[in-house]
């Protein structure tokens, strides 16, 4: 794939947006990125990303997978990009993690994320196990970039995807994951995949959302010091959010990150495409719903995070400028910034609306 400029049209017919009208570029073009984790290691930025494949059409819908959904989603490696600043050069390293690795995987490693402690690197990972279950993988490095080995076996009592984890200004580490439809939140009742569970949120627009999991992570980071639990994310009277709210409610790709003291979580909202956040004053919650921090995307699907770096904050996001196909992303960064009160200034990923 050709490099894009500001003033060159992307070489993909299919794009109908002029590139004028991006907020920002992609930082590569050379591969298609996506679920960017964005985390500074030894002063440097390092972004783990999942690798969406252009190779053949959607995976078959056959048993022991059948009726599990994300069929187009095939990625089976993971990325990592290293730069020294934010839209800087970016090194690509490849070879990081690949399923052919990792003894208990079947197929779609999807989202992934990051953590250091002790002179060892953590690369956590959600992919589909034998019986069609999302688990939660966790494989270890000495370097940021890898290449990592994977354990034997999924963290115990894991499920779902988009694992997410964040280290507290004590050192301790909590995991946040889980995602609808595809990602099979709505399958797992207490942590147990039901291979015929629905294959959508099955709940009423009234009654109560979905909502993330949470779990501390051992002293060793390889297994849940705990069972996991759920994160409320409530309305600004404490209510929790119903499923019908579908501008505010849980989809996916939760992070988490601090500032000023209080904690922010940050989600996908799914169908209307936003990535909000709420914020609380425990790493358990509850989370009180405050607004936006990026809309919507090219792309159906959209995962971010955030970082801070040098005194500054960046959101790493994804969309399809390149393909203008939803299944074939490329990550992008800009810059977020607070009001004086705390909330986020909301993101709009188009310098101008699109048509």
């Amino acid at each position: 794939m050709a490099a894009l400029g500001a003033a060159q049209a992307p070489a993909n017919d299919e794009v109908q947006t002029p590139a004028r009208q991006y907020l920002s570029q992609p930082l590569v073009t050379s591969l298609f990125t996506a679920d960017p984790a964005a985390h500074v290691f030894d002063g440097k930025l390092y972004v783990y990303t999942s690798h969406d494949t252009e190779e053949g059409p959607p995976l078959p819908d056959v048993e022991p997978f059948k009726n599990s959904e994300g069929g187009a989603f095939k990625m089976r490696d993971y990325v990592v990009l290293s730069m020294t600043r934010p839209n800087g050069p970016v090194q690509v390293h490849r070879n990081v993690l690949d399923i052919a690795d990792v003894p208990w995987a079947a197929r779609q490693m999807w989202a992934p994320d990051a953590a250091y402690r002790n002179g060892t690197y953590y690369l956590y990972f959600p992919a589909k196990d034998r019986a069609g279950a999302f688990r939660i993988g966790v494989a270890t490095s000495k370097q940021p970039a890898g290449p990592f080995k994977a354990r034997p076996q999924p963290i115990k009592g894991s499920f779902s995807i988009d694992p997410a984890v964040f280290v507290d200004d004590d050192g301790s580490s909590y995991m946040y994951f889980g995602g609808l439809s595809g990602g099979q939140l709505q399958k797992n009742v207490g942590g147990v995949y039901d291979p015929n569970g629905p294959a959508g949120d099955p709940r009423g627009p009234n009654e109560q959302a979905f909502m993330p999991q949470v779990a501390k992570l051992r002293g060793d980071m390889l297994e849940f010091a705990e069972k996991p639990r759920e994160v409320l994310i409530v309305d600004e009277y404490g209510k929790p959010l119903t499923s019908g709210d579908g501008t505010r409610r849980f989809f996916e790709a939760s992070w988490m990150h601090k500032y000023r003291g209080n904690y922010y979580l940050s989600y996908s909202t799914g169908g209307s495409h936003l990535i909000a956040y709420a914020v609380g004053k425990s790493p358990y919650g509850p989370f009180t719903y405050k607004g936006n921090v990026l809309l919507p995307v090219q792309g159906w699907t959209t995962h971010h995070s955030i970082v801070q770096y040098k005194g500054r904050w960046w959101l790493f996001y994804a969309d399809t400028q390149i393909s203008d196909k939803t299944w074939l992303r490329n990550v992008k960064v800009t810059e977020l910034t607070y009001n004086a009160d705390g909330t986020i200034r909301t993101i709009n990923p188009f310098v101008t609306p699109r048509d």
